[in-house]
């Protein structure tokens, strides 16, 4: 683990860079060494309070100044997947296994989003949390008509959703109770 910011209270994970496969047609994509937050930042991380939910109800320019003011961004869609992924293109974040309620937070689970980390057969091998369901994630890659890509599926999401290479799209002013972020910086 490494520093924070001042009065903040996050899990910094290193993921090495290298080739990703991008998406179901496997085009080649270099991606850099990162420090990723372990989970979707919670308001108890950020010094808002007791929950450790994720932080969500933000549309994408307010995570993403978040992001910067944590000294970090928000990560590109082609760096979501590699960290969810790995270098074996595992289909989900945890591995071949089909997402269960000990994995992740997904449709018929609970209907609500969960603390972080409640569901320790997901995390991926480096050690990142909740790349599956509970919340969608926000990204830094613009999709056409302005707004940008989110990964990972919610507690509202089918099971493929999960999938690491599924994307997703939304307006860059929703403020969904969906959609909540990560941090990304340079390792």
């Amino acid at each position: 683990m490494t520093t924070n910011p001042p009065g903040r209270t996050l899990a910094w994970v290193p993921v090495p860079g290298g080739v990703c496969l991008f998406g179901d047609r496997q085009r080649p994509l270099r991606v850099v060494d990162l420090e990723w937050t372990a989970t979707p930042l919670t308001p108890a991380q950020l010094g808002l309070g007791p929950d450790h939910r994720p932080l969500v109800e933000l549309p994408q320019a307010q995570a993403a100044s978040i992001a910067a003011d944590l000294g970090g961004r928000l990560p590109l869609s082609k760096e979501w997947e590699w960290a969810a992924s790995g270098t074996e293109r595992r289909p989900y974040p945890w591995g071949d296994e089909d997402p269960d309620d000990s994995r992740a937070n997904l449709r018929d689970v609970y209907g609500r989003l969960t603390p972080v980390g409640s569901h320790p057969r997901g995390r991926t091998p480096t050690g990142l949390w909740d790349m599956a369901g509970n919340c969608w994630e926000w990204t830094a890659s613009k999709t056409i008509g302005g707004g940008f890509v989110i990964r990972g599926g919610s507690y509202n999401s089918l099971p493929l959703y999960a999938r690491c290479t599924f994307l997703n799209a939304a307006p860059a002013v929703s403020s969904s109770a969906g959609i909540g972020f990560r941090v990304v910086r340079p390792a």
